[in-house]
Formats: C-alpha cells, structure tokens, sequence
C-alpha cells in the first residue's frame, strides 16, 4: 500500500478536531454560555412563534407566509446544528468531534444557510409575482409551485455542499488532535489544517460561495428592479406604501443575511482574517437567526394581526 493512501486511512481512523477555548476563565465562561444559551432560546421562540402563526392561522395560509415559515425552520436548523455542540465546549474541557462528525456539521449548516439564500430568491420571485402581475398571481404561486421552489431550494445547496464537504474531508490533516480557530467546522479554518496542497479547494469554496452567494442575489436584485418600477406607477401614495412594506421586511433580511456572507466568504484570502471571520460568524449564528423573526413580527401587519388575534383569544378564553 502506498504511503499516501496509508496517510489517508490514518487520518479517516484517528483525526479529531477540537474548537477554540473562548476563555480560560471559569466567570466568564459561566457568563458567555448563559448569554448564548439565552441567545439561542430567544431565537428557538422567535421562530418557533412564526411557525405556530402561519401554521395556526388560515388568513396566512399563502405562499408569501409559506415561504416564511421555511424559512424560519431553516433557521431553526441551522442554529441547531452549530449552538448546543458550542455551548457544551464553552464550559468544561474541550470535547473532540471526529472526522466524519465535523464533515456532516459541516454538511448541514451549509446546506441550511445555502438553503436560506435561495429561499431569499424565491421570495423575491413571490413578491415580484404578487406586485408585478396580481391577476395572475394564484395561477402561478399554486400549491405545487411553491413546493417546488421549497425542495429547490434545499436539493441544490445540498448537492452543491456534498461535492464540497467530500473534497475537503479528502484531504490529509497531519495530527491526530487538531484545534480548529473557530467555534464550529466551517471550511476555511478546516482548511487551514490540512497538510496537503490546497489551492483547488480554496479555488473551490470561493466559486462556491460566488454561486451560493450571487445567483440568488442577481435574481433577487432583478426582481426588485422590476418590483421599484411597478410601484413608482401607482398613482397613490398610499397604494405605493402598501405595496412597499411587503417587501421592506424582506429587503432587511437580505441585506443582513448577505452583508455577512459575502464579508466572510467573498473576501480576498489576503484580507482575511481568522478572528474577523470568527467574530462575522457568530452574528450570522445569533443575530440574524433571531433578528428575522423580529423584522417579520414588527415589520409585517397580517403577522402582528395574527399574534394579537392569539392573544386576545387566550385572555378571553381565561376569563371565568
């Protein structure tokens, strides 16, 4: 057997990987992991709330809110896949996850968050629909369409992430115990660690994050094009406002959602750096996953009506 292939089976048997200690000292790790902790559940519950909306109340039953809903269980996933792993490593010793583990977190949250950035695209494309072309808006966002769009949405990051991860996770990494500088396995400080030649798959990540990253915004940015131009052509100032906060809600959260992932991933390797990479990720991990429930609640009428509407009936039904 050849050394590289002994180097190969080596590494798949016995590499493991442990994350950055973010403190060594105990307060402040006991402060860290209950801000985070606290974090997450008001992110579960900001989600989670959307979901019980749209799936509770029947005047949301659309596509636009179809869309959302996804996309706040897409949130839900994602974050779920990275926080409780980070959160057992804040307090105590490092705790090792295996090759094959970090290779499927890896996997998963890519496949989550490219999930999200066309699922992004594909509610730009309802709104341009509903706004652009109303009369023909049921005949096009039918049941069937929106399922499609939805399974679309997941299959192709799915496959695109799979190709990536099998890459990566091909490579050698020289160790047996290797500390990524990161809280959860994201490929480029995984990358760092092999001990092979890596300029094919830095090559690849930058085209993949282009493509993850671009396509959905270019069709997002042209459906907005054709969106401005409609709604500048309403004569009301009211119809023109309207028509703009349905979009608004939306528009916030691409500009959050992409701002992040293109300074993490578009960004020249020589103007990179590790701990601005892993400072960026925590805000797409937190802040975004619990941000978009509160743009969409405080932002969007018919979700607000459907939350008071819940309210007012569980204080009547409390009532002797």
């Amino acid at each position: 057997m050849s050394s590289s292939s002994t180097l190969h089976l080596n590494q798949s048997g016995t590499t493991e990987f442990v994350f950055r200690v973010f403190t060594t000292s105990p307060k402040i790790q006991a402060l860290l992991f209950c801000f985070f902790l606290l974090l997450y559940i008001m992110t579960l519950c900001g989600n989670t709330t959307i979901l019980w909306a749209v799936y509770a109340h029947t005047s949301l039953h659309i596509p636009m809110y179809f869309f959302l809903s996804n996309l706040s269980l897409v949130e839900i996933c994602y974050t779920t896949i990275v926080v409780p792993l980070m959160l057992s490593n804040i307090l105590g010793a490092q705790r090792p996850i295996p090759l094959a583990g970090c290779a499927t977190q890896m996997l998963l949250f890519y496949t989550c968050a490219g999930t999200e950035c066309f699922l992004l695209a594909v509610m730009a494309y309802d709104r341009y629909v509903a706004i652009c072309q109303p009369l023909h808006y049921t005949l096009i966002m039918t049941q069937k369409r929106c399922i499609q769009l939805m399974v679309a949405s997941l299959a192709l990051p799915f496959y695109l992430e799979l190709h990536l991860t099998i890459l990566l996770f091909t490579l050698p990494f020289c160790g047996h115990r290797l500390e990524i500088n990161h809280f959860f396995c994201d490929a480029p400080p995984v990358l760092r660690l092999a001990c092979g030649d890596i300029r094919v798959q830095q090559a690849v990540i930058f085209v993949m994050g282009f493509f993850i990253l671009t396509v959905p915004l270019v069709l997002i940015s042209i459906s907005y094009i054709f969106i401005a131009n409609t709604i500048l052509r309403i004569h009301s100032a009211e119809g023109r406002r309207r028509a703009f906060s349905t979009c608004s809600s939306h528009l916030s959260v691409v500009l959050l959602q992409y701002g992040c992932g293109i300074l993490v991933y578009m960004r020249p390797k020589s103007s990179t750096s590790e701990d601005e990479d892993w400072q960026l990720a925590l805000v797409y991990t937190f802040v975004i996953p619990l941000l978009n429930p509160l743009i969409y609640t405080l932002r969007n009428k018919d979700v607000k009506d459907a939350l008071k509407n819940s309210m007012s009936c569980t204080a009547a039904s409390e009532l002797p």
